[in-house]
């Protein structure tokens, strides 16, 4: 069984392996009697030593023995099961034996009463009852020097007085002590207020970032977050399937530099201060950057976006990484373009072979009526018109369109544009009209810049199917040639405006109408404006039209 006492750091000895107030109510109470038993013990030893007759002394020996008595209750009384005061009698027990130990051994060692200062500390520093314990703390001891002068009855108006000074050094001590127990009180109220609010803002902490880390968890998105110094502060359960992805065979902790982390390429390992984390610890925000994870059947294609976290302070204190599995979506683009090349390849050849075979017919004057040669135009245009859309189609999937600048009169396109479209105009109940001057002279492919105003006119027809004003208006500015074509139509909302220019995109409106198109006009539109070093861009508001703008350099 070991020691109650041990060393600490610094060499002290402590007396106790626990705080005083850990121990429960028996414990504290056998602690609070503890010196004045252990001074009553030694106030024996010394009567023993130098004056056996005092052991002889009735009084005194019944002092040794309530001393004794009281120590055992200390033990043997489950004061918990009491009234929280009940412990209080003991002290008050104490100032009655201490009353007996003076009487029996005055004559033997003198100062005896002074062992109340035990007792009053003990009643002053319980809290309880505060100014009963002051009132004890002086008459106490003055009831142990009175009582027993007027048990005697030779009592003085000197002995009163001279015995007053005991009285009032416990009331000093009784104060001091109440009023310091007191404030400790109070501070313990305090912290202990503090420490009920601390543990409410920790279990609420602790609430939260149970709730966090389970919605990180339930995401299929991968989230990192570092610190300034890069090292990770959170990581979901998605991202450490990322990780594990990108760690080589045989490396169960590597670095940033050690991962595999690829190119669009998917082959070309990507630079360590180009890969998202690291960019992402220099303070970089970026969102959609590709990189490809893993190597062979397993490798995924990984989005990755980065915001910058500041302390309040403004300064960077770290960033979170978001990662998004998109390889089924890669592989449906790629698939996509591939059936667009496909299928564009086997319309191109027998479209070839219409456009020549009606050529030789349309070459044959002497064999061809008028009624004959109409159609067979018509058939001409149209199979060209649809070999131009379907190298549209090869050149968008590629990303390239091939243009052939002349010198032309871009005020004579306009006009061509406008005038073929006016039956069609007609039928729909629009009134479509050209604001052009006589000549605007500029460098542009002619062929590509009609397919270009065709379909916008076509598209600003298409859309205002309840009739209206279709206006194309041209003009030169800066250097360039700006022309806009304006619709009082059914026009877009501000998510369609964003997604307008992209390959086969249709709006739900659109969809859901009968209005026939696969969604392609406006993206060859807008490559080949941007082939000539131009611009496009649109304004419009649900149910009041569109304006499409389009500049190139003159």
């Amino acid at each position: 069984m070991s020691s109650p006492t041990w060393k600490d750091a610094s060499g002290r000895i402590l007396l106790f392996r626990r705080p005083f107030h850990k121990y429960s109510l028996r414990g504290r109470v056998t602690l609070s009697q503890m010196p004045l038993s252990v001074t009553a013990g030694i106030t024996a030893f010394l009567i023993l030593a130098f004056f056996p007759e005092t052991l002889m002394n009735p009084l005194f020996i019944s002092f040794l023995l309530s001393q004794g008595i009281i120590l055992l209750l200390c033990y043997a009384v489950p004061w918990d099961k009491l009234p929280y005061p009940a412990f209080l009698v003991l002290p008050i027990l104490d100032l009655v034996s201490i009353a007996l130990g003076r009487e029996g051994g005055q004559d033997s060692l003198t100062g005896i009463s002074l062992m109340a200062v035990f007792p009053v500390i003990w009643l002053c520093a319980s809290g309880v009852f505060p100014k009963t314990a002051v009132g004890i703390s002086f008459f106490g001891p003055l009831a142990i020097i009175w009582v027993p002068l007027m048990i005697r009855g030779d009592v003085t108006g000197q002995d009163l007085a001279r015995s007053f000074l005991l009285p009032v050094m416990m009331l000093g001590i009784g104060v001091s002590v109440t009023v310091m127990t007191l404030s400790m009180v109070r501070q313990q109220r305090d912290l202990e207020e503090k420490d009920a609010q601390l543990r409410g803002v920790l279990d609420d902490s602790k609430g939260q970032e149970r709730l966090l880390n389970t919605v990180l968890d339930t995401v299929h998105l991968g989230v990192l977050a570092v610190d300034a110094d890069g090292n990770d502060i959170l990581m979901n359960r998605k991202q450490r399937a990322h990780h594990k992805l990108a760690t080589p065979a045989g490396n169960a902790d590597p670095n940033e530099s050690e991962l595999l982390v690829f190119a669009a390429d998917r082959s070309t390992l990507v630079p360590v201060e180009q890969r998202p984390v690291r960019r992402a610890i220099l303070g970089e925000e970026f969102t959609d950057y590709l990189v490809w994870l893993g190597h062979g059947s397993e490798q995924r294609a990984i989005t990755t976006s980065a915001r910058p976290m500041r302390d309040q302070d403004g300064n960077f204190a770290g960033s979170v990484i978001v990662f998004s599995d998109v390889t089924e979506l890669v592989n449906a683009l790629a698939a996509k373009d591939d059936f667009v090349s496909n299928v564009s390849h086997e319309f191109r050849t027998p479209l070839t072979s219409i456009l020549g075979y009606v050529e030789l017919m349309l070459d044959d004057d002497d064999d061809l009526t008028e009624y004959q040669r109409g159609p067979l135009e018509i058939i001409h245009r149209n199979s060209e018109r649809l070999l131009t859309l379907v190298s549209d189609l090869l050149s968008s999937r590629n990303g390239q369109l091939i243009v052939s600048p002349l010198a032309v009169n871009v005020a004579d396109l306009v006009r061509a544009s406008v005038t073929a479209a006016l039956p069609r105009a007609a039928v729909s109940g629009i009134r479509l009209m050209a604001d052009a001057p006589d000549r605007v002279a500029a460098h542009v492919d002619p062929a590509r810049i009609s397919q270009v105003l065709d379909n916008l006119v076509s598209n600003a027809i298409k859309y205002s199917p309840d009739g209206g004003d279709v206006m194309v208006s041209l003009r030169s500015e800066d250097g360039h040639v700006v022309c806009s074509v304006s619709d009082t139509g059914m026009g877009m909302s501000e998510h369609d405006q964003e997604e307008v220019f992209a390959k086969f995109f249709r709006s739900a409106a659109v969809r859901n109408s009968a209005i026939p198109g696969v969604g392609l006009g406006l993206s060859i539109s807008k490559a080949i404006v941007e082939a000539h070093g131009g611009s496009v861009s649109l304004h419009s508001e649900v149910g009041e039209g569109t304006t499409f703008t389009f500049a190139v350099p003159a």
